[in-house]
């Protein structure tokens, strides 16, 4: 079996491709995550959507809110529910950053993906600007034109 290198992401459990079309990400943090088993279990099974999530800071502390975990099927008395606000695991002083750019006009935490890396669920989590309809539009015709450039490349 090849060894992972150093600093390498494991597998991707769910990915907020919403984000990327709707916001700018500027930077990305990972961070982990408290779960209770089920809920592993239950990401180890893809059941995972991060499609209206984002992250409330609060003090000293960083909440995941608004992602869906789904219940996971054999744990019946164990399962929590599904769109549980979730403590997010970071260093106090990437919480102090964090909360100085987020006050600032315009930008906020949104999650971007969920893997595991070394047996452990951790999420990526991007600081974002909002894009305007027009910027939006921009980006789908230039991703178009390329698709274009490549289509008479191969012909």
């Amino acid at each position: 079996m090849p060894e992972k290198k150093e600093g390498e992401r494991g597998r991707d459990v769910a990915v907020n491709r919403r984000a990327y079309h709707d916001y700018f990400v500027d930077e990305k943090y990972e961070c982990g995550v408290m779960l209770t088993g089920p809920e592993v279990k239950s990401l180890r099974a893809g059941r995972c959507n991060l499609r209206d999530g984002f992250v409330r800071v609060d003090g000293h502390e960083a909440w995941l809110e608004n992602v869906h975990i789904s219940p996971y099927a054999q744990a019946n008395l164990m399962n929590v529910e599904p769109m549980r606000p979730r403590k997010l695991l970071l260093h106090r002083k990437e919480i102090a950053t964090l909360i100085g750019k987020v006050r600032q006009k315009g930008y906020t935490l949104i999650p971007l993906r969920v893997y595991f890396s070394r047996n452990h669920a951790k999420i990526e989590v991007g600081l974002c600007r909002g894009k305007r309809e027009y910027d939006k539009r921009q980006v789908i015709a230039e991703r178009d034109a390329k698709r274009e450039i490549e289509r008479a490349m191969r012909r």
